[in-house]
């Protein structure tokens, strides 16, 4: 028995025509998304709630009468508390405004410290010129703004002497006191015992 032989589709036929008909529907872009408050032609609403130039407030106020007014002063509606009913709009000057605003935002994020967590490793039986090593150094996290984790660790039978563990971890809370306040106290976590420390 013979096979059908495939044919490919005339270009009037109407599984052409079909094919051709079906296209993906234009994506229109994205709307621009401002950043920073609304300002002039960009406020939307019937009335705002007006403070002018000199910070008088001018009780609510049609919208298109607040923008003449700021025109004319050479100046800009802007919208400053967008969720009052009606929103609050002062008259100013929006570059003005908007530089502010970066440079309070840049000297934020610069005087914005990240608190680090420093390890301390202790063993329970440190001679004295050790011990006052890791104090010096622990002294200087605390200066910077980090918090201090202290890490005591126990090998073989030192485990059945836990009490020395808890004793050098309370000379150490005890010789920070002044600087240093205890985040999280002495607790035993396998073979170690740990407590953290922040700078008070």
């Amino acid at each position: 028995m013979e096979r059908e032989r495939f044919r490919a589709p005339d270009d009037n036929s109407e599984t052409a025509q079909e094919t051709a008909a079906i296209r993906r529907p234009m994506r229109t872009a994205a709307p621009v998304v401002k950043d920073g408050p609304r300002t002039n032609e960009e406020i939307r609403n019937r009335e705002v709630m007006l403070i002018d130039q000199d910070g008088q407030n001018r009780g609510i106020t049609e919208t298109r009468a607040a923008i003449a007014m700021a025109y004319e002063a050479g100046l800009d509606l802007v919208e400053v508390a967008p969720n009052a009913d009606p929103p609050v709009c002062k008259i100013m000057d929006y570059g003005k405004f908007k530089f502010n605003e970066q440079k309070k935002a840049a000297e934020a994020r610069k005087n914005q410290k990240t608190v680090e967590i420093k390890e301390i490793k202790l063993r329970p039986a440190i001679d004295d010129h050790d011990y006052d090593v890791k104090m010096k150094a622990m002294r200087r996290f605390f200066e910077e703004g980090d918090k201090v984790k202290v890490t005591l660790r126990f090998r073989g039978r030192e485990m059945a002497h836990q009490e020395i563990g808890y004793r050098l971890l309370n000379r150490v809370k005890d010789d920070t006191g002044t600087i240093a306040k205890v985040e999280s106290d002495a607790a035993l976590e396998g073979r170690q015992m740990v407590m953290v420390l922040a700078p008070r």
